[in-house]
């Protein structure tokens, strides 16, 4: 009877190998990519997934202002924000946000309310880096490449 049983390994914080990814956000759509880096962070992308673990990698995003989107949306999407006195609601358009002083908070924002809500998912945005431009300061680590591209073309192609 014992053969027959299967049981499923939970992963413990120590046991954990974290690795670093790099990613080109040049020319990619803002929800394919996210959905992709929000798998990666979480580490469901591995078989040792664990989800009250973090066990997702290191991902390091460049050009996050190349990024694109879809149809009408670069003017008619819409972000709002609050500021907590009484009518303070802010909308901005992506556009705005693309063009603006900090366009990687588009990408940003996108893989965060991915990401699930507390403090494991606090933990795992902590492992997210994105860069406007080409330069990153994680050389040192050696990030593999994560081709989102070729990525998005395998699941086109098996549906």
């Amino acid at each position: 009877m014992k053969a027959l049983m299967k049981t499923t390994k939970s992963v413990k914080p120590a046991e954990v190998e974290k690795k670093w990814h790099i990613v080109d956000a040049d020319g990619l759509v803002v929800g394919r990519a996210a959905t992709i880096i929000a798998n990666v962070l979480r580490g469901k992308h591995k078989p040792s997934f664990t989800p009250h673990v973090d066990c997702g990698d290191n991902v390091v995003v460049i050009n996050a202002d190349k990024i694109r989107f879809t149809g009408k949306k670069l003017a008619d999407k819409v972000y709002y924000k609050h500021t907590g006195y009484a009518g303070g609601i802010k909308e901005i358009t992506a556009a705005k946000v693309l063009a603006g002083r900090f366009p990687e908070r588009v990408l940003e924002k996108a893989v965060e309310r991915m990401i699930p809500r507390g403090p494991l998912g606090r933990q795992q945005m902590r492992n997210l880096r994105i860069f406007a431009g080409s330069e990153h300061p994680h050389a040192a680590q050696n990030p593999e490449v994560l081709d989102i591209a070729s990525m998005n073309r395998k699941n086109k192609v098996g549906n």
